[in-house]
């Protein structure tokens, strides 16, 4: 048992709510935006998803780090959380095919957590006032020190992240050999996705986040366009919009996941706008009103496309609603071989439900 686990840590909400815990990690602060994921497991491909970066987790499953650290259960290069907030906080772990501890994995990789905390109670929280700012230290427990630090944090509304997480260099990802060639456009993609597209015979090529339409275009001579998932606002976005914009002027087969979608809404003048708390977890339904079947959808995301703007535009079309809210969580564009969800069909961690999306995209480009 690691001795830092002893040590005392603090969470402080921006609204002035104060949680006590215990260390976990490494011994330091941090801020973020605090949001909740209800997944019952997956824990490690949550840390890793680009799409949480610059946010708090909370865990709502009450083990964490349980089954260990397995260097192959990851969805990008590092831990792309701000911190942890959990209940129980394992470091003894019981899998032989994990790597470390979570305690281990924490420390090499500069992550601050806080445990020992009823998430319960503060899951119940957020939900009710909302994704706020918080800070978590484990080093500083003064309230009114945490509270001068905390308000230096950025404000999630009007962040652009993307540009951070992205790719600095082009990559490949499947077989040259492969019959559909697919340029990736990386605001923070997730590995699973290009694993299944490899899955479909598909050679992906993955692009920094400011890439334009034509230098893809010229460079790879690509069969469709996939507009991946990512963090911040996708309003701040203006270059991404306007790569979306070029990829539909030419009519080639795009295919957008969360913020993706969010984008591709944007490119069709329909306006994104912050949720209350976001959907993150394993287990939201979504209805596929075209075919008229429910699927349970692996999530994450803090925005969203304005429904009633939705509804209202002559230019897409709605095909799948989110069940608990009937928030929009896929669009296709009329006469475009041009779609989106607001979810991940890659889920992992997840249902399999939505992999057929996969196949829609290849056989737009057949």
């Amino acid at each position: 048992m690691n001795h830092y686990t002893k040590l005392p840590a603090v969470l402080l909400l921006a609204d002035g709510t104060v949680f006590y815990g215990k260390a976990a990690g490494k011994i330091g602060t941090t801020t973020g935006e605090i949001c909740f994921n209800t997944g019952m497991t997956g824990y490690q491909e949550i840390f890793t998803d680009p799409s949480y970066f610059g946010q708090i987790m909370v865990a709502t499953n009450a083990h964490i780090g349980n089954y260990g650290i397995s260097n192959e259960e990851v969805e990008s290069g590092q831990i792309q959380i701000a911190g942890l907030v959990c209940k129980n906080y394992n470091i003894a772990y019981s899998r032989k095919q994990a790597d470390e501890s979570i305690q281990d994995y924490f420390q090499h990789q500069n992550i601050v957590g806080i445990s020992d905390v009823d998430t319960r109670q503060l899951v119940r929280h957020i939900r009710d006032k909302g994704a706020m700012n918080a800070i978590i230290s484990s080093e500083i427990l003064d309230l009114d020190e945490l509270k001068a630090k905390l308000a230096e944090a950025p404000d999630m509304d009007g962040l652009e992240l993307s540009s951070q997480v992205s790719t600095k260099e082009t990559y490949t990802f499947g077989s040259e050999d492969a019959t559909y060639r697919v340029a990736v456009l990386d605001l923070g993609v997730k590995k699973n996705i290009l694993r299944n597209f490899d899955d479909r015979d598909v050679y992906a090529k993955v692009y920094p986040a400011k890439t334009t339409f034509a230098e893809m275009e010229k460079d790879f001579a690509p069969s469709g366009y996939f507009i991946s998932n990512g963090p911040g606002d996708p309003s701040a976005m203006p270059y991404a919009i306007a790569t979306v914009k070029e990829i539909l002027g030419a009519d080639k087969p795009l295919f957008g996941i969360c913020l993706g979608h969010q984008l591709l809404a944007l490119a069709n003048d329909i306006p994104t706008k912050k949720m209350h708390n976001g959907h993150r977890g394993l287990n939201h339904p979504v209805k596929n009103v075209i075919i008229n079947h429910c699927e349970v959808t692996s999530q994450n995301h803090g925005f969203g496309v304005v429904p009633e703007a939705v509804r209202a535009s002559d230019k897409v079309e709605i095909t799948h609603v989110n069940l608990n809210d009937q928030s929009i969580e896929g669009i296709r564009v009329k006469d475009k071989k041009a779609f989106s969800v607001q979810y991940h069909p890659e889920s992992s961690p997840g249902p399999h439900d939505s992999r057929y999306l996969f196949d829609d995209f290849i056989n737009l480009m057949k």
